[in-house]
């Protein structure tokens, strides 16, 4: 799309789209930025509660570019990611998730999730199964929308979920989302905890409008500020509003209010 917006108007304008090569504009973490957020996303609910991901059991459905990601992240920041899926079933490694096996199925021969498998010892397979069985402490929803529904919820609950965060788009149905609240489960909303995605898109505008390059590490940097910012917004906004750890009001909340605030400081209203 870039090259040939390039080839009609004659013009290099580097930012009109995002997600461009790295070769021609594009930013750095950009296929990795969904999956790592939500991670990242998933530390600072914790941190709130002096707790950290280290040791802790997460089930990542899915097995496309944001659950790899998302597996990716967790596993350097010291959980064990133990699950991936497709819409055959689902695996479970309790040595946790062999990326380089996964990607090798799943990127390069485009095979189903139960090769892995056949491939890696200890792992098992379940045909037309629910990830969210898996007794685990984080769950970070990663395939498609409405795929934990409330029964997956309530697995979940009597497991011991500790977080749930969407790193798809509404993977939650709302009342799953309900039973989450109810059972006081820190839960981060699509809205909030996949904006990672978005956000490098808005690094990657800025990078081309001042005409810079940064390197991986100073991207994912970026990444994690935003994420935390993200974070730090959806939380002070549920305090201020008389809901405490209510992620979703927060993100609702705290979006509104900057659409409102520009609004009022622009006289529109």
């Amino acid at each position: 799309m870039f090259g040939m917006y390039r080839k009609i108007t004659n013009r290099h304008e580097s930012g009109i789209l995002t997600g461009k090569g790295i070769g021609w504009g594009g930013a750095q973490v950009r296929t990795e930025a969904t999956g790592y957020g939500a991670v990242f996303f998933v530390q600072s609910m914790l941190a709130v509660h002096g707790q950290t991901l280290e040791g802790k059991r997460v089930a990542v459905s899915g097995s496309g570019n944001v659950a790899i990601y998302a597996i990716e992240k967790a596993q350097q920041l010291g959980a064990r990611a133990i699950t991936a899926s497709d819409s055959s079933g689902y695996v479970v490694d309790d040595a946790g998730i062999d990326l380089g096996l996964l990607r090798q199925i799943k990127e390069v021969e485009r095979g189903r999730i139960v090769e892995y498998a056949n491939r890696r010892p200890g792992a098992r397979f379940v045909e037309g199964g629910n990830v969210w069985e898996v007794p685990v402490d984080i769950a970070v929803p990663s395939a498609t929308q409405n795929e934990l529904n409330l029964d997956s919820a309530r697995m979940l609950i009597a497991n011991g979920v500790r977080a749930v965060a969407e790193g798809a788009n509404m993977p939650s149905t709302p009342e799953a989302v309900g039973a989450f609240q109810d059972s006081d489960v820190l839960f981060a909303p699509g809205k909030a905890a996949n904006a990672g995605g978005v956000g490098t898109s808005a690094l990657e505008m800025s990078q081309n409008a001042s005409r810079q390059r940064w390197n991986f590490d100073h991207s994912e940097q970026k990444l994690r500020d935003i994420m935390t910012d993200i974070h730090d917004a959806s939380f002070r906004a549920a305090e201020r509003y008389g809901n405490p750890g209510d992620y979703v009001a927060g993100a609702n909340i705290a979006g509104f209010e900057r659409v409102a605030d520009a609004m009022l400081a622009q006289g529109v209203i």
